[in-house]
């Protein structure tokens, strides 16, 4: 009995002697963390803007006053002329004398057909049949259909202008199949088919 009197005095004693701090924080510190850098600094990125729509615009305006200069009456009032067709694209088409320009409704030909080299040999191949590429400026107004297609009429309509050049371009232009009109059309949709010629599934039962 006395034993264990003595030992819950000592462990009395012992818990009254000890202390607790009541200034510990519940969350720690942050730590802050450093960076050095010792490789050189990145480059400084460059954003590159898109031309302002007035410089477009204007260079539209530049290109129709030279069409006007150099198509005096217009489109209609001109000798050396020829219309080609593809599809449902038609283009009138105007040589004169000049440097080899191309200009397309009021448009440089590269722009106008988007830079498309296919749809740009279409436009070049008369001339070079013949060794024009460079003496020749063209104007064309084109309508209707979608680029491919415009870029075969104005193919057909220019090699038909060089034969009012003269008719002894008629041999080299016929070889390269340039004054045949290609007649090939969208064939029409058919009722009870899903196109001109695909039929729905067959079901047999």
């Amino acid at each position: 009995m006395a034993t264990t009197s003595i030992s819950i005095a000592s462990l009395s004693s012992s818990l009254s002697k000890l202390s607790f701090s009541s200034n510990v924080s519940s969350s720690p510190r942050p730590k802050t963390l450093t960076f050095s850098r010792n490789g050189p600094t990145p480059p400084a990125l460059t954003l590159k803007s898109r031309p302002p729509v007035a410089v477009a615009t204007t260079e539209v305006a530049n290109l129709e006053k030279y069409v006007k200069s150099r198509l005096p009456g217009g489109f209609a009032a001109q000798t050396i002329f020829g219309t080609g067709r593809r599809k449902s694209a038609s283009a009138r088409v105007v040589l004169k004398e000049g440097t080899g320009k191309v200009i397309i409704n009021s448009r440089d030909a590269k722009e106008y057909l988007q830079g498309n080299p296919l749809w740009l040999q279409y436009v070049k191949v008369p001339l070079l049949t013949l060794g024009y590429e460079s003496s020749y400026d063209v104007f064309v107004k084109a309508q209707g259909g979608g680029l491919s297609g415009q870029a075969q009429a104005i193919s057909l309509g220019i090699a038909r202008a060089l034969l009012k050049v003269s008719e002894d371009h008629r041999g080299p232009l016929r070889l390269e199949g340039l004054l045949t009109r290609d007649s090939r059309v969208v064939e029409r949709k058919k009722a009870g088919l899903k196109k001109a010629r695909k039929a729905p599934q067959f079901s047999k039962r």
